[in-house]
């Protein structure tokens, strides 16, 4: 990969990375198998930094114990949450969020409907059990749904980084954004071909 100027390219990490069965299983059965393999790589790797804001940090080490975290995971990803008092973001951004948030809030009515509905048909845990997984459905996939997915996007913006992240209510809105994004199960295959 061609270095311009010496600039090194930017990279935001999501918890998805380490995770994700989907994106982790590239690099080891397990978070922590995960992280040893990434730390191996990316050692290996000159022209990239890598970062992940302090709320995805906090996120990951609640499903992988802090103590196993290799030492070398904090000399290789820093830990850096975006400037919120500084941040900009285009008023589209929240437009279309909040369109976005009355759609899926009235299709999440929809579904709960459906559910009074169907009591008198199936046993009441089948039709709770149906009904949260349709409404997880109907409001959380597919849009930015926690404090992290925010950090995430403003840091990458904030440091004009490219972003990885397996989750695709993220991927969507950083492509509105303009927010370079990398494929997340090409992500080892990224590294690999960036070593030198």
């Amino acid at each position: 990969m061609i270095n311009f100027f010496g600039k090194k390219r930017k990279v935001v990490i999501d918890t998805s990375v380490f995770i994700n069965p989907d994106i982790r299983d590239f690099f080891g059965e397990s978070p922590e198998q995960a992280i040893e393999e990434f730390i191996k790589i990316a050692k290996k790797v000159k022209n990239l930094e890598f970062y992940m804001p302090s709320t995805v940090f906090e996120e990951l080490i609640y499903f992988v114990d802090e103590k196993k975290i290799p030492r070398d995971f904090y000399f290789l990803v820093r830990i850096k949450s975006p400037d919120k008092h500084r941040s900009v973001c285009p008023a589209i951004f929240f437009y279309e969020l909040v369109e976005e948030i009355r759609q899926r809030v009235n299709k999440g009515l929809r579904v709960a409907e459906n559910a009074v509905r169907n009591v008198t048909q199936k046993p009441t845990d089948e039709v709770i059990k149906d009904l949260r997984k349709k409404y997880r459905e109907a409001l959380r996939e597919g849009i930015i749904d926690s404090k992290e997915d925010v950090d995430l996007i403003f840091l990458s913006m904030e440091l004009k980084a490219s972003l990885v992240s397996g989750d695709k209510g993220l991927i969507k809105w950083a492509d509105k954004l303009g927010i370079e994004w990398i494929v997340p199960e090409k992500f080892k295959d990224f590294l690999l071909s960036t070593m030198g």
